[in-house]
């Protein structure tokens, strides 16, 4: 799979993955998907219209404002799936951060790490619409 395809595959599974939330999930779990479908979005419009030299600033703002979305909902909601979501967009900040810092070109070890960070943030938000939408763990007194 290219890079292109692969990136698009991406972006269709974070709106797949929202909208399941928007359908099963409860309000975190809608919030969260819907700020990582809307910072996906404008990570894709930024990559077409920036040139790849002066991308690295809007990236590690748009990384920013996901992770204080996510630090917002955990501490408010104290869920697990967001604990695993707020880290792991700490995991994100911190590549954009280290290789805007240092000025380096995004190379393989960038897009490996940025994707699996991608797809694991993903991953915990499926987690979390389908432990809501199950019931699991909810204790009846």
């Amino acid at each position: 799979m290219t890079g292109w395809y692969f990136h698009h595959f991406l972006l269709l599974c974070i709106a797949g993955v929202a909208l399941f939330a928007w359908m099963k999930g409860g309000w975190p779990e809608r919030f969260g998907a819907g700020s990582n479908l809307l910072v996906a979005l404008l990570v894709f419009i930024l990559q077409r219209w920036v040139p790849a030299t002066d991308l690295a600033p809007g990236l590690l703002f748009l990384d920013g404002f996901l992770g204080l979305v996510f630090l917002g909902l955990a501490i408010r909601f104290t869920s697990l799936w967001l604990g695993g979501a707020m880290l792991l967009q700490a995991v994100q900040f911190s590549l954009h951060a280290f290789y805007y810092v240092t000025g380096r070109e995004f190379d393989m070890l960038f897009k490996i790490v940025n994707n699996l960070v991608s797809w694991g943030v993903l991953a915990v938000i499926l987690a979390g619409v389908v432990v809501t939408w199950r019931g699991i763990g909810r204790r009846e007194i």
